[in-house]
């Protein structure tokens, strides 16, 4: 009976001891074994893994591709027009030995802020030595690799395997906004200015050219309507002259009808003039100059 009682305990105790002297690494994750702080193992591959209890700690990493977003950093670029820039990078850690070895209890949260000051000192060297111009256009990708490739080699000495860099914003600083905006104004109003200018010279050349076709328009018309009208009188004057050949008489009677139309009618109806000329021949006979003759005879 009393060895049964010492055995339960003692069975649970080893069954305890065995269980804590086994950890499990998951695929996502590596794990350093650590003995009084120093690294004994390192347990890379997932599966189960043993330490040796109450004396051996493990300690876990992400074995996954971190994203790391940088604090907005103002940077100067050569043409001295300040930007502001916001940043992210992503990084794994390749060496996890070296890793505890550079940042200690610190862990994650130190590796990175060693990796934001690594990163943000690489961005201001290598986007100060170009125009803001090469920032803000789509080349930038060759900008961020040089970051990337300069801020490798720092971080090795961290076990970290720096990925990529991006550039997530680039603006202006909000003091620099007010100023900004007035001078893309007033370029934009020179621009539209010259446009304008261009415009109405382009406008007083098709004027110009429209005016001077106008003239040749309507001096060929009027050319025309002369050639016409000159076509028309002389076949006017020649049915007159083949009418008058045809009947004199009727003629002269015709041309004085239309004598006496014109003379006498609105306010031109009071005449001063002889009553024996020529004019009233028609007035005073219907056979005009033959009548008056035959008294004379």
């Amino acid at each position: 009976m009393r060895k049964s009682a010492l055995a339960l305990p003692l069975l649970v105790l080893v069954i305890i001891t065995a269980l804590s002297a086994m950890f499990i690494v998951d695929e996502r994750e590596k794990a350093l074994v650590l003995q009084f702080g120093k690294v004994i193992k390192v347990k890379e591959e997932p599966g189960l893994g043993f330490k040796i209890p109450l004396i051996q700690e493990v300690v876990r990493y992400d074995d996954r591709i971190l994203s790391r977003d940088i604090d907005p950093l103002e940077v100067t670029p050569l043409d001295d027009r300040r930007l502001v820039v916001d940043a992210f990078a992503r990084y794994r850690i390749v060496d996890v030995e070296q890793f505890r070895q550079a940042v200690g209890v610190g862990g994650i949260a130190s590796a990175e802020d060693r990796l934001d000051s690594i990163l943000r000192s690489e961005t201001r060297e290598i986007l100060g030595s170009v125009s803001s111009n090469d920032i803000l256009s789509s080349d930038r990708a060759a900008l961020m690799l040089q970051i990337r490739n300069k801020a490798i080699v720092e971080a090795e000495k961290l076990g970290i395997e720096i990925i990529d860099v991006r550039l997530k914003r680039t603006d202006l600083p909000r003091q620099n906004l007010d100023a900004t905006f007035a001078r893309m104004r007033a370029e934009r109003e020179r621009e539209a200015a010259d446009e304008i200018a261009r415009g109405n010279e382009a406008a007083q050349r098709v004027r110009a050219q429209a005016d001077r076709t106008q003239v040749e328009i309507v001096s060929d018309a009027n050319r025309q309507a002369e050639i016409t009208r000159g076509e028309a009188d002389a076949k006017q004057n020649a049915i007159f002259n083949e009418a008058f050949g045809a009947d004199t008489e009727f003629f002269e009677f015709y041309r004085s009808l239309n004598a006496y139309r014109k003379a006498l009618q609105g306010s031109n109806s009071s005449m001063v003039m002889s009553p024996d000329s020529e004019f009233f021949n028609y007035l005073r006979s219907d056979q005009g100059a033959a009548a008056t003759s035959v008294p004379a005879q």
